[in-house]
């Protein structure tokens, strides 16, 4: 006798990938979240989502018992950041389980996720939960967000602000949280799509950019005209040269563009593979994920990204585009006087080629464009930005990819 499946488990079995994102949003202490948090949840709800927010771990402990004397026992720290983990993956989980279930396009929101308490411990104490659990840096952040937000503190741009007064377990001074922050912001700096939100405008400025960035993430039209400012470099950088307070990440990446199945629309898309690389050149962990690109009647481009599996990527591989080069490039992720880098030096095709990508977030307000500008890191080689149509078919990854020849 066959035995029913309901709906639900019909939809979590479903190859037809409906829909589903999940963020991470983190940041310093008084940064905003809680308020940035409702301000998303409504938005996408009222645009057709259903959405979910993950509760701050940590906030659930202190909150029901867990004080600041159970710190005073040596190790507890360790013991505790377990906890927290062991907690945040097993919400999430069932979360992303119970949106899915649904069967109709999902957001999960996260208040903070794993990665964060690489921030409150010693480096070893990090590494041995990573050892013990038998996970990587890419386990815990590259494969399971979509994108990484975080929230600058008040204590950094917008002092006036930093309070303690509405979370009943925050204890950090202005100096503390800043300390925190950095560390935060270090600790997730490697995500593909790892967005650093300042002081820079004022807090609903803030929250607007941050609705704008994930508004693009889900295919949404927002009022960012781009997300990344793109620099022509003179020479490939040696990282091992850079500053000894920039920490980077370095990755190989294989982009491959797929055969355009509507042929009658301005869209395209294509698959990737981001292979995390160690200091000593040992390949490890592997993120794949499918984006498709689309042009809107007037002229705005809107991206849809979702992570994928390996099984997943080795089947879109085989409707690969045969006109177009397979992009092979080794990336190096760092940020600087917070803002997000990325370099784009090439392997194949056009070998030699280097790009510095820059998050920025601008729009139509000359006010926030001029809050925008890109500080450039004084350790590269500039040549001059890329500006308009022309470099973009020039130096653009869609454009080098067409064969020519």
């Amino acid at each position: 006798m066959t035995k029913s499946i309901s709906p639900a488990e019909t939809n979590l079995q479903s190859k037809e990938k409906i829909p589903f994102f999940k963020f991470v949003l983190t940041g310093g202490p008084c940064a905003g979240k809680t308020t940035a948090l409702a301000r998303i949840y409504s938005y996408l709800r009222e645009r057709g989502f259903e959405v979910i927010t993950c509760p701050e771990c940590f906030t659930i402990l202190a909150s029901n018992g867990l004080s600041l004397d159970f710190f005073g026992v040596d190790g507890m720290d360790k013991i505790i950041q377990n906890s927290v983990m062991d907690i945040q993956i097993s919400m999430e989980e069932g979360l992303e389980k119970t949106l899915r279930g649904f069967g109709k396009p999902a957001v999960l929101l996260c208040d903070r996720g794993p990665m964060d308490g690489a921030a409150y411990l010693s480096e070893e104490k990090w590494n041995s939960i990573l050892k013990e659990r038998g996970v990587t840096v890419t386990d815990l952040r590259d494969r399971r967000y979509n994108a990484v937000l975080h929230m600058v503190t008040a204590a950094d741009g917008a002092e006036a602000f930093y309070t303690l007064e509405n979370n009943a377990v925050r204890s950090e001074d202005a100096a503390t949280a800043m300390t925190l922050d950095r560390k935060t912001q270090k600790a997730w700096s490697g995500h593909a799509h790892h967005y650093v939100f300042d002081n820079a405008t004022d807090f609903e400025g803030k929250l607007q950019r941050i609705v704008d960035t994930i508004s693009k993430l889900v295919g949404l039209p927002s009022n960012l005209s781009r997300r990344s400012a793109k620099f022509l470099l003179k020479s490939v950088p040696d990282p091992k040269s850079f500053p000894e307070d920039v920490v980077y990440h370095s990755f190989e990446v294989e982009k491959v563009y797929l055969v355009n199945q509507d042929a009658d629309k301005e869209s395209y898309s294509f698959i990737r593979k981001r292979t995390t690389i160690d200091r000593d050149g040992k390949l490890m962990g592997t993120v794949y994920q499918i984006t498709t690109v689309q042009q809107t009647a007037d002229g705005e481009t809107i991206e849809q990204k979702r992570i994928i599996n390996a099984r997943e990527y080795n089947t879109a591989y085989k409707s690969r585009d045969s006109s177009r080069h397979i992009i092979v490039q080794k990336r190096i992720s760092f940020l600087y006087k917070l803002q997000s880098f990325t370099i784009h030096q090439y392997e194949k095709p056009s070998k030699g080629l280097c790009f510095l990508h820059a998050q920025v977030e601008t729009g139509t307000d000359s006010a926030r464009e001029a809050k925008c500008k890109v500080e450039i890191p004084q350790f590269l080689d500039v040549d001059r930005r890329l500006k308009g149509a022309e470099d973009e078919r020039k130096y653009g990854a869609y454009g080098l990819s067409l064969i020519t020849e």
